[in-house]
């Protein structure tokens, strides 16, 4: 062996050996470090762990105007925990989107818009705040709240332009929950809402803790969704233009006697706006209808022609849901949205009900003989909507003296297996609802008439609102008594010496001597003097 391999050797035994040595200190020292880094973490983590919020409300399936929200939040803190302020809001938004596909690349795209109209804050007192403004760790703190479901938002909610003040009336009233699949225990409701439109209701609990900086920051946070449906009330009936693209009213069609044969005459159809559709509080499982009258007329080419025989009358129920990226400024439109590429509508139709109306009867009329006066009926068959003495008009080119009137009443009921939501116009989100009513004739050919009358959905306070707005009433009725009663006490008067012809004749006037009726068993005592 070479000098220079023994020297090699010799050095690099050595060298391995310590060099396992040391390896293995460190390893030793490096699973140390590792197992106090790792306890050091978790203790870390541990104190950076957000409180955990629960925010408990009452079990219900929605709530309704001047309902009253109570529960209780409750904060668990894993770790000491410094804060400076605990918020409870009732909080009320609504967030839409549109997506435009155009043929300008430069304009396509997806415009957002979201908007917090309602926010209600619970105070705080005090004596409820941990002292030191401190959670410590592992102790639970409760914070009961209680709102009241308001009536209506305030004037600085709305404060675009608008067409007209029964617009800004109308974004002021609360709009009902929609669109929102959040809430708890009520993930089976379907209120036939677009993805594109949402409102939703929730109890928003927060922590938060001001930096160094002066900032806000938010510790922790909690929301709780509840569902609203407030009280809607019957609006007056709409003013349908009969050029309106999204109404029709009345219909007129040719009636023939086959395809190459002359004309029977002319089928007149016309409705006017029943009355709303009243949903009940939801502890009343009662159904949600009302009625329709369907007025009739056949105006013959000959006297003697025949009205048609009637056939099938089909009822559905379309429902529109407008939403925008811009705040609304009249009524919503289908043809708005056409136009306007900040808007959009959804549009869903259901089937009520198809009738064979080939039974109703045609009652043959005069134009110079005078109309015979309504026959009456018994209440509980006068369901019609409308007054059934009134007769359409005539159709356009009729001249005849005969012509023939019928009445169709058609019930509607809204089906159970959908959450139907009130008629409601806000800023960015609007619900309409109308009535297709397709009439088809038989033995005849002719085109099915059709109209579209717009109805409405209304809805009850619950009992407890309206126990709550009775109340309400009877302070109003106190105070205001209260109210006169002190104005009369301080209403000014005028007082004067009585006249001379008034004194010394006051029939009031007692005998001199006598004492009065209280004081008669003391008139002979005689008087002690202390002093003797």
């Amino acid at each position: 062996m070479s000098a220079e391999l023994q020297q090699f050797t010799a050095f690099e035994q050595p060298t391995t050996l310590l060099g396992l040595y040391n390896l293995t200190r460190r390893g030793s020292a490096l699973s140390t470090y590792s197992a106090d880094g790792m306890a050091a973490k978790v203790k870390n983590m541990a104190q950076r762990a957000k409180p955990e919020i629960k925010v408990r409300v009452d079990t219900r399936k929605s709530y309704s105007t001047l309902d009253k929200l109570e529960g209780v939040v409750s904060i668990t803190a894993l770790s000491d925990t410094r804060f400076d302020t605990v918020e409870i809001d009732f909080v009320g938004t609504s967030k839409t989107f549109v997506e435009r596909l155009t043929a300008a690349p430069s304009i396509n795209g997806r415009s957002e818009a979201f908007h917090q109209f309602l926010k209600l804050s619970q105070p705080i007192p005090e004596t409820s705040i941990p002292p030191l403004r401190t959670l410590e760790a592992g102790k639970t703190y409760d914070f009961p709240f209680l709102f009241v479901i308001p009536q209506q938002l305030l004037p600085r909610i709305c404060q675009h332009r608008i067409s007209s003040e029964s617009v800004r009336d109308a974004h002021l009233q609360l709009p009902p929950t929609l669109g929102d699949h959040e809430i708890e225990g009520d993930v089976h409701s379907d209120d036939i809402a677009p993805w594109m439109a949402k409102i939703s209701y929730a109890v928003l609990a927060k922590i938060t803790r001001t930096k160094d900086d002066g900032q806000a920051s938010v510790v922790a946070i909690k929301t709780q969704r509840v569902r609203i449906r407030p009280a809607m009330d019957e609006a007056a009936p709409l003013t349908v233009d009969h050029k309106h693209s999204d109404y029709h009213l009345r219909k007129e069609k040719n009636i023939k006697k086959g395809v190459f044969k002359g004309k029977l005459g002319v089928l007149v159809m016309e409705a006017a706006q029943p009355k709303s559709l009243r949903l009940q509080v939801p502890e009343n499982d009662a159904s949600t209808t009302t009625m329709v009258t369907v007025k009739l007329r056949f105006d013959p080419r000959e006297e003697n022609s025949q009205p048609p025989r009637l056939g099938s009358l089909v009822s559905k129920l379309k429902i529109a849901t407008y939403f925008a990226t811009k705040a609304f400024r009249n009524y919503p439109a289908k043809v708005d949205t056409m136009l306007d590429l900040a808007q959009g509508v959804h549009t869903e139709q259901l089937a009520l009900s198809s009738r064979c109306v080939a039974g109703v009867e045609w009652r043959q009329r005069s134009v110079c003989a005078p109309q015979s006066p309504p026959r009456r009926r018994d209440s509980a068959v006068s369901t019609a909507s409308v007054d059934e003495s009134s007769t359409p008009q005539a159709s356009e080119r009729y001249n005849g003296r005969v012509f023939h009137t019928a009445n169709i009443l058609v019930p509607i009921t809204l089906p159970s297996n959908k959450t139907f939501v009130p008629t409601f116009h806000s800023c960015l989100v609007s619900r309409t609802y109308s009535l297709t009513l397709q009439l088809s004739c038989n033995g005849v050919a002719g085109p099915t008439l059709e109209l579209k009358v717009p109805v409405q959905v209304s809805a009850e306070a619950s009992t407890e609102a309206v126990a709550t707005a009775h109340q309400r009433v009877s302070l109003a009725n106190i105070a205001e008594a209260a109210t006169q009663e002190a104005e009369e006490f301080f209403r000014p008067r005028r007082l004067s010496p009585p006249g001379e012809e008034l004194v010394g004749n006051s029939q009031l006037a007692q005998a001199a001597g006598e004492a009065p009726p209280d004081y008669s068993l003391f008139a002979n005592t005689h008087r002690v003097s202390v002093f003797g």
